[in-house]
């Protein structure tokens, strides 16, 4: 029974979270939530929500202050042709956008171009709406952007759809206007729908603002956007993302999924992000100014410290350390695993507390590689960059 369920991994990061809370005065760089605040706006808007008594059933799609202010940023800020409030709706979470979008779309056995690296959840959610991710490279050598030709030879006639993660988890990597161009003709060319997961939309350091996908022409039609409050506003454990679909039939799948995991997103998370959103922008900026610092700061010191160990570039995008192990490093660790990238993972949660997660558990395309979070505390890395040199 559901065993389609039993070929469907566990990401490494959760082996990895059980392993940090094992380790005295760690340094969390492994996971991906920043140490900033959620801006007073948000908080304001949460606990006036238990004061009004914001605590029952509301509507399946999300609420409509929150739905309209939703419409206007998508249209604004986003440039996506958005038409009507319906076409937008609210999710429990990132995560559970990308489930709803995929049980919305696949048959058992289409096909899903995924980028490699990236998000294990991605993949799994892929799999578990028993689709099969077919992963396309992502080149360091093209600031880990695809190719592609080389995506398009990987399309058959099983393929239903692309998924797009710009800027990419784990790697930084930032698509460019022509790269969004070159894959939007390629959807149009074979029929292919969009999944464009646009978590780190606010956090572009370098080569300019944003692009959604869906803001090309004609591309709307056949894109399901992926956006959430959580990176921008600091709100990863409040669990709160949205999307717009133009089209009505994966619309209305899109909420019947919604129905029958949630009957409703959090009313009380709703009106928190209607805070967000109400309030000054200005927090955003700030947060991608001292992400900036903090990346700076975190490659610096990891590069000085370890010049013969880790090699890589600073990302244009998202808050991760994407970097390189020199493969002739070897694990002093007896039991060290065969995996590079999980070698280097386990000798430095065990031997210098310094959270991470191996490159390897974002594709194969990632062997070799580790992911560092730069998005905490500068007091945290300058810290994970000292026991970092105590034990090397």
């Amino acid at each position: 029974m559901a065993a389609y369920l039993d070929a469907v991994p566990f990401s490494g990061i959760i082996r990895i979270r059980d392993m940090m809370y094992t380790v005295d005065r760690p340094f969390r760089l492994d996971q991906g939530d920043v140490s900033f605040d959620a801006p007073d706006t948000v908080k304001d808007a949460l606990v006036s929500g238990v004061a009004e008594n914001r605590t029952h059933y509301v509507q399946t799609t999300g609420i409509p202050p929150l739905i309209d202010r939703l419409v206007t940023k998508l249209r604004e800020r986003n440039g996506i042709p958005v038409d009507e409030a319906g076409e937008v709706m609210v999710t429990s979470g990132g995560i559970h956008a990308v489930f709803c979008a995929c049980h919305a779309l696949l048959e058992p056995g289409d096909e899903v171009l995924m980028p490699d690296p990236e998000w294990p959840p991605a993949q799994g959610n892929v799999a578990g709406a028993r689709g099969v991710a077919v992963p396309y490279p992502l080149h360091a050598s093209r600031g880990w952007r695809p190719d592609v030709d080389e995506m398009r030879r990987l399309v058959t006639p099983r393929t239903r759809a692309i998924y797009v993660n710009s800027p990419n988890n784990p790697t930084g990597g930032v698509l460019s206007h022509d790269d969004l161009q070159a894959i939007a003709d390629l959807a149009a060319e074979r029929d292919l729908w969009i999944l464009s997961d646009e978590a780190y939309e606010d956090f572009v350091f370098d080569g300019g603002p944003h692009v959604s996908i869906a803001s090309l022409p004609g591309m709307y039609a056949r894109t399901i956007p992926l956006y959430t409050f959580s990176k921008t506003y600091a709100m990863t454990g409040l669990r709160l993302a949205y999307t717009a679909i133009k089209d009505t039939t994966t619309r209305n799948r899109f909420r019947k999924m919604l129905f029958l995991t949630v009957a409703n997103t959090s009313s009380l998370i709703q009106y928190g992000g209607v805070g967000a959103l109400a309030g000054s922008q200005h927090a955003v900026g700030e947060f991608r100014t001292e992400l900036v610092a903090r990346r700076d700061l975190f490659y610096k010191g990891m590069i000085e410290t370890a010049p013969q160990v880790f090699s890589g570039t600073p990302p244009s995008g998202a808050f991760y350390a994407f970097l390189k192990v020199n493969p002739d490093w070897r694990s002093p660790l007896a039991d060290a695993p065969a995996s590079p990238s999980w070698a280097m993972t386990e000798f430095l949660i065990r031997k210098g507390r310094i959270g991470c997660v191996p490159g390897v558990d974002f594709g194969a395309n990632g062997e070799g590689y580790i992911r560092f979070c730069f998005a905490r505390g500068r007091e945290e890395l300058l810290g994970a960059i000292e026991s970092l040199r105590s034990i090397l």
